[in-house]
């Protein structure tokens, strides 16, 4: 059974930063890539950042180009979420999900989760 742990949330101000952290141990799942999302209350769950395992090719939302990095090191089976300059609209519980197609940043392309972390950014 694969498990998913994310790691690393809390509250910051904005202009702050985050490094998100996900563990995934355990075998019989199979993806070629890592992705995070995020969802705020009252709101449809957001692909934030995507890499593929192999190849390391890397997807952001436009809300967050050039202030979230994705990260892997796969000896590890991990994945990062380098979260700066953040902003209150950042706020959200962030997950993290293994699946397929994920360029796309659509949660139905992928089928395992953790359990998520939760950043508050306050202004």
């Amino acid at each position: 059974q694969v498990q998913l742990v994310e790691s690393g949330g809390g509250s910051m101000q904005a202009g702050g930063s985050l490094r998100l952290s996900c563990s995934a141990s355990g075998y019989g799942y199979s993806s070629n890539c890592m992705g995070w999302f995020r969802q705020a209350p009252g709101k449809e769950r957001e692909g934030v950042a995507v890499i593929y395992t192999s190849g390391g090719r890397t997807y952001y939302a436009d809300s967050v180009k050039g202030r979230f990095t994705i990260s892997q090191d796969n000896a590890k089976n991990m994945v990062y979420l380098q979260m700066n300059s953040l902003k209150p609209e950042d706020s959200a519980m962030y997950y993290c999900a293994a699946g397929w197609y994920g360029w796309r940043l659509r949660s139905g392309d992928f089928g395992l989760w953790g359990q998520g972390t939760q950043v508050t950014v306050s202004s």
